[in-house]
């Protein structure tokens, strides 16, 4: 059976664009949890970790804390990792992960 934080290390490995677990970035004292990209989106999310708020990925990428930041009404970068690791551990339970 695999660590939970073993299967996040694993895919923090690939590049950005290829993820689908959500993984934390730090800049400029501001600490974002990046939502990988769904088929349907034309490009990822970044929710403030703490703060029900979010922007764009290349905005975030290219602009840091000075991105521009929308409220979102249930979600917060502490949410997305909290329902991923969820949904990972359930997995593990189900068997899928070995």
């Amino acid at each position: 059976m695999m660590d939970i934080d073993a299967i996040f290390a694993a895919d923090h490995e690939r590049p950005p664009s290829e993820r689908s677990l959500p993984w934390p970035e730090t800049r400029d004292g501001i600490t974002v949890i990046i939502e990988p990209k769904p088929h349907w989106a034309s490009d990822m999310r970044a929710f403030r970790a703490d703060a029900r708020e979010y922007c764009a990925y290349t905005d975030w990428t290219a602009n840091g804390a000075r991105a521009r930041f929308f409220g979102h009404i249930d979600t917060s970068g502490d949410d997305l990792t909290r329902k991923a690791r969820m949904l990972v551990t359930s997995e593990i339970v189900d068997g899928y992960w070995s």
